[in-house]
């Protein structure tokens, strides 16, 4: 009995033995498949970032620059100001003895990433690494340095092309396809983090489409492999050695956040660069904004983008588009946001034609509008609309007053239509239901208000118990809706 006791003992270390061995043998020979995962499918381990690594630096770059900067001695004035508060007069001293000095000029440097695009010398960076640059440097992983020529920059996505003339032979990464990325795909990144030349840091693709507030075409891919100061510019790259994107931001103090500029969207930007050194986009004059809840029940459509502003004697407003308007389709295809629908106007050449497909008051109308070519400082205008001051109390809490000229000219109003509310009650229905001292009362229940007048006819006329919806314009905000019940 004691025997086949000892017998069973060492069958089952022999066992146990054999199992733990060749667990080991499977995690050392790099397996590329998961436990249950079929051939075919996409590895849930890379089997080498070496390889990748060591065949795409050669192609990234370090960028350096030079800005030259006035400097009007604000921080000796701060200096100065710190010293008199503890008694001690040091700008009186400076300023007896060597005079008020004039504005200076001084040189600011600062290090970014890009990789080459092509073996003409053209590299991708980020605009934010070159602009205002007086001198670009780029030095190669060699260790050779070039002065670069700055071809042309986008803004309004924070991309740039600059170009070396080199004699020698140049490694170029080959652009992938960015819209084909699933969340979860390993990336790798390379850049030049805190002047550390060709660090290489591994993730994952966290999300698509983020939206960061950077600008009008945000359509970010998120990415947990890290990157920090210094990366901007450096490539993204898939486990084929492809670049799916261009690292271009970091959230502040968020580790393993960040990110970069799909390819796909950068890679007919960089070809108007190539070829004209500029981006020319489409633009049809209008303020735009999100279709809420409430905003989707005023109106009583599904989907669309509020039209909340018109600019004078662009396309839209030469079309009969108007303030209130929801546009819903572009040349046939719909629109659900204002991500979407700037997107689809940028892309349309200036002079072409495009079909806008709007509601209005319930009903469906389309118009055609011939597309401008946008302008930066179109983009940084405020269309019509927007307020605020003050005196007349009715039930609901509200005081309102009519919009003078002076305060429409000052929103980039068009017209004086609409009263603003000059303060609120606390513990009131108007205060109850979101109200605040500066809103523009544009509609209640649809109909339009002009003046006070129509706003006290239009109350004084509701029953109780009646709902009332104002459409508002909120200062910073946009539009809204704040529904009561009297």
């Amino acid at each position: 009995m004691i025997r086949r006791m000892q017998q069973d003992r060492f069958l089952l270390v022999v066992v146990l033995f054999t199992i733990i061995m060749a667990g080991v043998s499977f995690s050392g020979s790099q397996a590329p498949f998961a436990s249950g995962m079929q051939a075919g499918q996409e590895e849930v381990i890379p089997k080498s970032f070496t390889t990748l690594a060591r065949e795409s630096s050669p192609a990234v770059v370090n960028i350096s620059t030079v800005h030259v900067m006035e400097n009007d001695t604000q921080e000796f004035h701060h200096f100065f100001r710190q010293q008199q508060q503890e008694g001690m007069p040091l700008e009186e001293f400076f300023e007896r003895f060597f005079g008020n000095r004039d504005p200076r000029q001084f040189q600011r440097r600062s290090l970014g990433s890009g990789f080459i695009l092509d073996t003409e010398g053209y590299i991708v960076t980020n605009n934010h690494v070159i602009e205002n640059a007086e001198e670009i440097k780029v030095k190669l992983q060699n260790g050779q340095e070039y002065d670069a020529e700055l071809i042309g920059t986008d803004p309004s996505t924070d991309i740039a092309l600059i170009r070396i003339d080199t004699n020698t032979e140049l490694h170029a990464l080959e652009l992938g396809d960015s819209n084909a990325l699933d969340i979860g795909q390993w990336v790798l990144a390379i850049g030049n983090p805190f002047g550390l030349d060709h660090t290489v840091t591994a993730g994952i693709i966290s999300a698509k489409g983020r939206v960061i507030g950077a600008g009008a075409y945000d359509d970010f891919l998120q990415t947990d492999a890290s990157i920090n100061p210094g990366n901007s510019g450096g490539p993204l790259i898939d486990m084929q050695g492809k670049v799916i994107g261009i690292n271009t931001a970091i959230v502040a103090g968020g580790d393993g956040i960040g990110f970069a500029i799909p390819i796909s969207m950068a890679n007919q930007i960089i070809e108007q660069l190539k070829e004209t050194g500029e981006v020319v986009r489409g633009w049809i004059g209008v303020g735009i904004q999100e279709l809420s809840q409430d905003l989707q029940e005023y109106y009583d459509v599904a989907e669309g983008v509020l039209i909340t502003g018109v600019f004078p004697g662009e396309p839209a407003d030469t079309a009969g588009i108007e303030s209130g308007d929801i546009i819903t389709a572009i040349n046939g295809e719909k629109v659900a946001s204002p991500r979407e629908l700037s997107k689809k106007v940028a892309d349309i050449q200036p002079g072409s034609d495009v079909l806008i497909t709007f509601v209005r008051n319930g009903e469906e109308h389309e118009v055609t509008a011939t597309v401008a070519k946008r302008e930066e400082t179109r983009q940084n205008q405020t269309p019509r609309e927007q307020p605020r001051d003050e005196p007349a109390m009715d039930r609901l809490g509200l005081e309102v007053e009519d919009i003078d000229s002076e305060t429409a000219d000052r929103l980039n109003m068009d017209n004086t239509d609409g009263v603003i509310v000059s303060d609120v009650s606390p513990d009131t229905k108007g205060f109850d239901a979101g109200f605040s001292r500066g809103d523009i009362i544009k509609e209640i229940n649809r109909q339009p208000i002009q003046s006070q007048k129509d706003y006290e006819r239009i109350i004084s006329d509701a029953a109780e118990g009646d709902t009332l919806s104002f459409y508002i314009i909120r200062p910073q905000e946009g539009v809204k809706i704040l529904s009561l019940q009297m």
